[in-house]
C-alpha cells in the first residue's frame, strides 16, 4: 500500500525522472529549498496561527500577525536558499510577505467566516477496498451559515492568477472536497476557494458530482500508470530551475549519487 497526495501525483506529471528520485529512490536533494517556498511556508503558518487565535475567540493585532509572519521566517531561513529570479533580493520576498498579510488582515478582520479548522488533514477513498491510500492539507476549512456550504480555503503566494477555466480544471481542491464530502456527507455542497494574496484576491469554483466521479476515475487510472512504469523519462522545462534535483539530473549533465547511479546502472542492463 502506497500512500499519495496531488503534490505527489503532480510531480510525476511534471517530471517521471524527479517523481523517480523524490519517491521511489527517496533521495535528499542537496539543493536548498526556493525562496518561493520559504515565502509560501512562512505566510501560510502567520495565516494559520491567526485563525487558530480566532477558533480560541481571540482577534490579534495586526502587529502580532506580522512578528508571527517574521519569527517564521527567520526560524528556517538561510541565505542559502536559492533565489532564480536574480533581479530580486531575499529582503524583497521577505517584504512582499508583509504586504501580503497586511491586505490580507485588513480584507479579512474580523475574520468571522465560519472556520472549522486549520491544516486540516484528509484522506479520500477512491473506490471500497482500493489499495492505496489519498491524503490532502486543506489551509482552512469553514462552513458559510448563510449559503450552507463548507468551503475549502487555499492560500496561494505565486504572482500568477489563473483564469477561471483553470481554476474550474483545479485538481488539488477538488480532490480535497470528495473527502470533505466523504466526512460530512455527499449532500453537501463545497465552494472551493483560493487566495491569491500577490493580487489580494479571492476566486472561486464548485465540482459537480459527475465532474467528481471522473476525477476519482482519472486519478485512479494515474496511479495505475506509476505503478506500471517502466522507464523514468526527464522533462526539461522552465520549472527545472526550480528544481531541487536539477544538480543530479542526467537531462542537465548530471549525475547521481554513487549508491544511487549503481543502481541506476543496473535497471539499465534489462
Amino acid at each position: 500500500m502506497a500512500t499519495f497526495s496531488h503534490s505527489k501525483l503532480q510531480s510525476f506529471e511534471q517530471c517521471p525522472y524527479k517523481y523517480k528520485l523524490k519517491y521511489i529512490y527517496k533521495i535528499k536533494p542537496d539543493i536548498p529549498k526556493s525562496i518561493e517556498s520559504h515565502l509560501g511556508s512562512a505566510t501560510h503558518d502567520a495565516l494559520e496561527w491567526l485563525y487558530i487565535q480566532v477558533l480560541e475567540n481571540k482577534i490579534p493585532e495586526l502587529d502580532e500577525v506580522i512578528a508571527k509572519y517574521i519569527e517564521t521566517w527567520q526560524k528556517d531561513f538561510s541565505d542559502k536558499i536559492l533565489i532564480v529570479k536574480k533581479e530580486f533580493t531575499h529582503q524583497d520576498y521577505f517584504d512582499k510577505g508583509i504586504k501580503f498579510i497586511i491586505d490580507y488582515y485588513v480584507k479579512h478582520t474580523p475574520f468571522d467566516e465560519g472556520t472549522l479548522e486549520t491544516e486540516k488533514r484528509i484522506w479520500v477513498k477512491l473506490e471500497k477496498n482500493y489499495p492505496h491510500k489519498i491524503i490532502g492539507y486543506i489551509d482552512r476549512l469553514s462552513y458559510n451559515k448563510e449559503t450552507k456550504e463548507y468551503e475549502i480555503h487555499d492560500y496561494k503566494t505565486a504572482k500568477w492568477l489563473p483564469d477561471q477555466k483553470k481554476l474550474d480544471q483545479d485538481r488539488q481542491l477538488a480532490l480535497y472536497s470528495i473527502g470533505i464530502k466523504q466526512l460530512f456527507g455527499e449532500q453537501h455542497n463545497i465552494n472551493l476557494i483560493w487566495h491569491y494574496l500577490a493580487h489580494n484576491k479571492q476566486v472561486e469554483s464548485q465540482r459537480t458530482p459527475e465532474q467528481l466521479e471522473q476525477l476519482r476515475q482519472e486519478i485512479i487510472n494515474q496511479i495505475k500508470t506509476i505503478e506500471t512504469k517502466k522507464t523514468w523519462n526527464t522533462n526539461k522545462m522552465i520549472l527545472c530551475n526550480w528544481c531541487e534535483y536539477k544538480t543530479m539530473c542526467k537531462a542537465h549533465g548530471n549525475s547521481l549519487p554513487q549508491e544511487f547511479q549503481e543502481k541506476e546502472n543496473q535497471q539499465n542492463l534489462f
